[in-house]
């Protein structure tokens, strides 16, 4: 199934900094499929803070952080 990724937020992925894990979630998300609703749900956040974090325009705190990376490994 596909989630339908937008041409903005992709583009905005794709030009956000890719050091940050936010920005990175977003690249695996887009790449593997995985709905905003989905992240969201797994990390305990709003939607809102998934575009937010996949844009580069908004940084987690430093647990969250921790909780994305958890997320991220276990989608490797």
């Amino acid at each position: 199934m596909s989630y339908g990724y937008s041409v903005r937020l992709i583009q905005l992925n794709n030009e956000a900094d890719s050091t940050l894990i936010g920005v990175r979630l977003g690249r695996v998300c887009i790449e593997h499929d995985i709905s905003v609703l989905d992240v969201a749900s797994a990390l305990r956040v709003s939607r809102q803070t998934i575009y937010h974090w996949f844009g580069g325009t908004y940084l987690p705190k430093k647990e969250t952080a921790a909780r994305i990376q958890k997320y991220m490994d276990a989608l490797a």
